[in-house]
């Protein structure tokens, strides 16, 4: 990838959640191995917008908030979407390339939106494509409009998922999964949130990660054992379930 043809560390974007802030995300990664991502410059930007309402996380992490745009309780019309985008596409033009997108929440569905919307021609036209994705509690957008540009074939980006077993966004992380081209999903117990990994878990993503990083050609990813390979059975049964839903 062109970071590291240049000796450089590759470069991932990482969009936090709905009103807390780009630093609050950098806190949540930190549960997890430090090792995951050591090869790899990270960038933790604030959102767009300053929250414009009360934050979960106020109490927890010290202010300021943001958020990227707004929308309705049926999350299908948006306010501020368009303006985000094109900021966003200023800040990867400014600050990349990039080679990966990490978000969670807002800041995946998101993500997930530039990766689908480059990849139809629609924008950074200029910037290399964006090669990799971790999704933690994303969703799709549901207006039918960017459905039909952004997710119209599947992406062929590599991506890991994370899906919580109590996340209020778990069947809609399912089927952002399903618009990605043999995406890994790793599941945990937790709500929605960033999880922290068991050893599990933690082998899983750092397997991907070493992908990423080797080079691999874009693929289905191959457990050793057993248990992750029933794993995976499963959640390719859950994503054909969608695909059937959504073609019906």
């Amino acid at each position: 990838m062109e970071g590291e043809n240049n000796g450089k560390k590759m470069k991932i974007l990482c969009l936090h959640g709905f009103r807390t802030s780009g630093s609050f995300l950098k806190k949540q990664i930190s549960k997890w191995d430090p090792s995951l991502f050591a090869k790899f410059d990270m960038d933790f930007p604030d959102g767009k917008y300053p929250a414009g309402g009360k934050s979960d996380i106020e109490g927890i992490f010290p202010p300021p908030y943001f958020e990227w745009f707004q929308f309705d309780k049926e999350f299908t019309e948006y306010t501020n979407l368009e303006e985000c985008i094109s900021y966003l596409c200023e800040y990867i033009t400014a600050n990349g390339p990039f080679d990966g997108f990490l978000g969670f929440s807002q800041g995946a569905t998101l993500s997930a939106l530039l990766i689908g919307y480059q990849a139809q021609g629609k924008l950074l036209k200029d910037h290399p494509p964006i090669k990799f994705f971790v999704s933690i509690s994303g969703c799709k957008f549901r207006d039918p409009s960017i459905c039909d540009v952004a997710y119209k074939e599947p992406i062929k980006a590599k991506s890991v998922h994370f899906i919580g077993d109590k996340d209020w966004l778990k069947l809609p992380s399912e089927e952002l999964a399903s618009a990605f081209q043999n995406p890994l999903i790793i599941r945990h117990p937790q709500g929605h949130t960033v999880p922290r990994l068991d050893e599990v878990a933690t082998s899983q993503l750092q397997n991907w990660v070493e992908e990423v990083l080797s080079h691999r050609k874009v693929g289905v990813l191959v457990c050793d054992n057993k248990l992750d390979s029933e794993v995976n059975k499963s959640d390719a049964r859950v994503l054909e379930e969608y695909n059937m839903v959504a073609q019906a």
